[in-house]
């Protein structure tokens, strides 16, 4: 059986792991990924944590999973902002000359969502959507065994679509954008107008919906409506037979998933309301992910 390497590079942790082509991970090793040091400081951390693992000789490849939209004819992040010296670093000729192995890299959502599609709860689905719902909205698509990354690696950048004219600017994103509606900073701004000052998180919210808090009800079923508005434009491109939903607010899912599954099926053509909604089975998504970068591309 074909054994990947797997680099999981994000802004806090830098992982690397030996997966086989079922998903399994034998040996990994991790540190800091001192995202705040030099482009030099990261690669050669990066480098000093590859050369622990055993029998390196015998992967067949290199896939590396990074927080950023990916520009694949250079193998550099067109834009780094967890680990920003690392804008435009060809970290993939840097490890094909170092290690003499064939290398892949895309973003952290894309490789998320090839490990569902090709080990986890998505296997053997020709199109693939992994939405997550959570602090920030993104998506990974896969179609055909295959991670799609676009000609500017923004492929699956979804935060932006404007899903409600009405709802204010209050970022970088588009005003009314499925992020600040559906999630983020815009959902928890319109909690602490409408139910607490002191709300936090997604989770205060959901707290509150559930003591029957009126305007949390209000809150949680425009959340639904808007999150699946993004999901249904997702869906008119794609046509997907899966999409998969993970995140931090799918914790609650037993109190809006219904809710959202009856507004999707509202707004998409009746040929679409057969999509599979799953959640990811993974435990190691982003590394996993990452190790089949190679064995989608044949290696």
């Amino acid at each position: 059986m074909k054994k990947y390497l797997g680099i999981d590079l994000g802004g806090t942790q830098a992982r690397v792991a030996v997966v086989d082509e079922e998903g399994s991970i034998y040996q990994m090793e991790s540190a800091p990924s001192l995202s705040l040091e030099s482009s030099e400081v990261i690669v050669n951390n990066l480098f000093s944590l590859i050369d622990k693992i055993d029998n390196l000789e015998q992967v067949s490849g290199i896939g590396v999973g990074v927080p950023g939209p990916v520009d694949q004819d250079k193998g550099w992040m067109n834009l780094a902002s967890n680990i920003p010296a690392m804008t435009k670093v060809p970290l993939v000729s840097m490890l094909k000359e170092r290690y003499h192995l064939p290398v892949y890299m895309d973003n952290d959502a894309n490789v998320a969502a090839l490990a569902e599609a090709t080990v986890g709860v998505g296997k053997g689905q020709p199109v693939v959507i992994y939405v997550t719902h959570s602090t920030g909205i993104g998506a990974g698509i896969v179609v055909n065994g295959q991670a799609v990354s676009g000609q500017h690696g923004f492929a699956g950048e979804v935060a932006n679509l404007i899903v409600n004219d009405h709802y204010p600017k209050v970022n970088h994103l588009n005003a009314g954008s499925l992020e600040n509606v559906a999630a983020g900073v815009g959902f928890v701004l319109q909690a602490q107008k409408r139910i607490d000052p002191k709300i936090e998180s997604g989770k205060d919210i959901f707290d509150y919906y559930e003591q029957n808090h009126p305007e949390a009800i209000k809150l949680v079923d425009e959340m639904s409506f808007h999150f699946a508005k993004g999901l249904s434009m997702i869906a008119a491109v794609l046509d997907p037979h899966c999409i998969i939903i993970g995140g931090g607010i799918t914790k609650s899912k037993h109190l809006y998933f219904d809710k959202l599954r009856e507004y999707y099926n509202s707004m998409v053509h009746e040929s679409l309301r057969d999509v599979r909604f799953e959640q990811p089975i993974l435990e190691e998504p982003g590394i996993v992910g990452a190790a089949m970068l190679p064995r989608s591309h044949g290696e």
